[in-house]
């Protein structure tokens, strides 16, 4: 192993303070310092072009290489070129575990939110902060889906986190649950009473940082959408039913996590639907502008100048708060306890100064570092243009994901440690299953793992027969509508009336859908026009099945019809294009890539850029679907180390593609 970016334990030796054992889990990675000092020291050092995972790897790559103790079908040896575990199954066919220590359902939500989330990579040879690749890069391009996708993802992980935090002070307020309620109000006012407010609060965070049970012991857990917050008892989800445990609403889901991704879609659409209300002024149309109104270009143009770094700051503050939720709960294969840890080394010394610092030297304190920051910048101002020059990029050296959580992943991150784990083992993960269905109105089932109270106490101060009667599906429940608007929306959303004209507007849309359509034909076979090509395709037929992968791809190329394949039995792991059929390619797999006869190949190696692209623009990617009840197919534009630029189209897996070239290679990606 290299290096970089730590020194990496062998397998079967454990740390004997954290007893983690592989990389990233050494006597050095307990202490919140950086690996190395070479962003400061030797800017300009760079690691050179992986031609494989082993080759100067990060700890993702590291991790993904380890043999671990628990392992999954994922993680086993075999003689396949490439073991197929389940990529078009049903959900109930896939076996379980894929990855160790992780739950199906858990690895599959990862993996449709890195699929929304990470769009455009590119290959850096300058090691990455914290040992970990996948980086945001500092200036990231700006587009409405990016922004929406970070928007989502504050919802999924920033909101809905708050609302938990603030069902669990509702429920200690409330006082249902009295023998917990009252532990803590002693608890507090004993320590009130002797001055010992703060030993007692960084003493409880420390343990519940190390000692995990003492979470659910202290906060029991309970459904979101199950806990009113006025009282802090029990309600009826918002549903209606309590279909999912973890969002807002209680909605029903076929996968885990599907809940909350769709509420953070609504939320969003709803965001943008009240900015346009407010725009027509109450349904009036806006003054027009004259054509000397000065302020419009100036103030258009400062708007979308800002957004690039308003979206920068939102994705880092996200990546920070995806990093501390994986340091307090590591997924497998990272370290469990290394993290925690480190964080706890710090709340320590906290709590040793707290016993001995009284209000008085806290208030002193606080004070003069309020005067100091006041009237002391020549003394500021010197010392940070004495340490810029001295030490150029030293704010670098001390960012949280070079400290305090190197090596946490975010979730991305995450999620490409676990791709790439499927890799190395010759086994991509499976595809999360599609299910066009709509989720059942039936409750989801309750543990003691999402619904739990301390002691004895009946959990949220309820009966049996109140939980039960809360989760069960109630048809009466208006959903958050009075019963007039109830029946109105009703009348509003199955009127016969309203059904006939949407039926006859989806029926124009859709026949002017078929004339663009085979006017692209037209225009690609006569004049060659690229956007044409790009663009056939790009809506499979009705009855084409997603059948595809892990080997080869539907897809078109220069607008011709074939197929995107991989080997990795070549002398070289490769990507290549060909036209013949799928079953002569996979007889053909494991030869020369030059028998093959592929239009193009390329290996994996030199592939320096990746980048999700479509044949239709959002706006009329979402009207064609509808129109025509069918998932528009997108494309990948790959860049090679030659400046060699292949754009291919209309992959109806077009994700699932992008996601093992990702994660195939020795490659030190940024996220762009």
């Amino acid at each position: 192993m290299a290096e970089y970016p730590t020194e990496y334990l062998p397998s079967e030796d454990r740390n004997p303070i954290s007893n983690d054992s592989g990389p990233g889990t050494g006597l050095k990675d307990l202490l919140p310092i950086p690996d190395n000092a070479d962003i400061v020291t030797d800017p300009a050092k760079t690691l050179g072009a992986a031609t494989s995972m082993s080759q100067e790897p990060t700890l993702s790559h590291a991790l993904a290489l380890d043999d671990h103790d628990e392992k999954g079908l994922a993680q086993q040896d075999h003689d396949h070129e490439v073991l197929d575990l389940g990529w078009n199954e049903e959900k109930k066919n896939i076996p379980a575990p894929l990855v160790g220590g992780l739950q199906n359902e858990d690895l599959w939500m990862l993996v449709r939110r890195f699929n929304k989330q990470i769009w455009h990579v590119k290959a850096t040879v300058l090691p990455p902060p914290g040992g970990l690749d996948l980086q945001n890069a500092d200036q990231q391009e700006f587009t409405p889906d990016k922004f929406r996708a970070q928007i989502e993802r504050l919802y999924m992980t920033v909101i809905v986190s708050l609302l938990g935090v603030y069902n669990h002070i509702a429920r200690l307020r409330s006082w249902r649950e009295r023998k917990r309620t009252a532990g803590f109000a002693a608890a507090y006012f004993i320590a009130w009473a002797f001055d010992f407010i703060v030993p007692l609060l960084t003493g409880t965070i420390v343990v519940l940082i190390t000692y995990p049970p003492s979470r659910s012991f202290l906060f029991p857990p309970a459904p979101i959408a199950l806990v009113n917050t006025s009282t802090g008892g029990i309600q009826k989800p918002r549903a209606g039913v309590l279909g999912s445990h973890d969002s807002a609403t209680g909605a029903p889901e076929n996968h885990k996590g599907e809940a909350v991704e769709k509420e953070a879609n609504n939320f969003v659409t709803g965001i943008a639907s009240v900015a346009v209300s407010s725009a027509t002024s109450g349904g009036t149309i806006p003054e027009a502008r004259h054509e000397d109104d000065k302020t419009k270009v100036p103030v258009e143009t400062a708007m979308w100048t800002k957004m690039t770094p308003i979206m920068n700051i939102l994705s880092d503050f996200l990546d920070g708060w995806e990093r501390f939720a994986n340091a307090l709960s590591p997924t497998a294969p990272f370290p469990q306890e290394t993290s925690r840890l480190r964080i706890a080394a710090l709340v320590v010394p906290l709590f040793g100064v707290s016993l001995f610092v009284t209000s008085y030297m806290f208030v002193k304190g606080v004070t003069f570092g309020i005067g100091f920051g006041f009237f002391g910048d020549p003394v500021i101002s010197a010392s940070m243009d004495w340490l810029n020059k001295a030490y150029p990029n030293w704010q670098k050296l001390l960012e949280l994901r070079n400290t305090l959580l190197k090596g946490v992943p975010t979730n991305a991150q995450l999620t490409l440690t676990l791709l790439r784990l499927g890799e190395a083992h010759n086994a991509p993960i499976p595809p999360p299953p599609r299910i066009t269905e709509p989720a059942p109105n039936k409750p989801k089932e309750l543990t003691t793992e999402h619904l739990d109270s301390t002691g004895e106490e009946m959990p949220l101060g309820a009966t049996p027969a109140e939980i039960q009667n809360a989760v069960e599906f109630d048809p009466r429940v208006p959903h958050e509508l009075s019963q007039s608007d109830h029946a109105a929306y009703e009348k509003l959303s199955h009127g016969k009336k309203k059904s006939r004209l949407l039926g006859i507007f989806r029926g124009g849309v859709r026949g002017m859908v078929k004339t663009a359509i085979g006017g692209d034909h037209l225009r690609a076979k006569a004049t060659g026009a690229q956007p044409a090509k790009d663009r056939l395709g790009a809506l499979p037929a009705k009855d084409d099945p997603l059948i595809s992968g892990p080997v080869e791809f539907k897809a078109r190329y220069d607008g011709k019809k074939g197929h995107v394949y991989i080997t990795k039995k070549a002398t070289i792991p490769a990507i290549g294009f060909s036209i013949e059929d799928s079953t002569k390619i996979k007889d053909r797999l494991g030869i020369e890539n030059d028998e093959l006869r592929p239009i193009w190949s390329v290996a994996i190696a030199d592939i320096v850029e990746m980048k999700k692209i479509g044949g239709y623009g959002w706006k009329s990617k979402i009207v064609i679907g509808w129109a025509m009840g069918r998932e528009v197919a997108d494309g990948l534009e790959i860049t090679t180390r030659a400046g060699e630029k292949y754009k291919i189209t209309a992959i109806p897996l077009r994700d699932e593609l992008f996601n093992r070239l990702v994660a195939m290679g020795g490659q030190k990606w940024v996220s762009w």
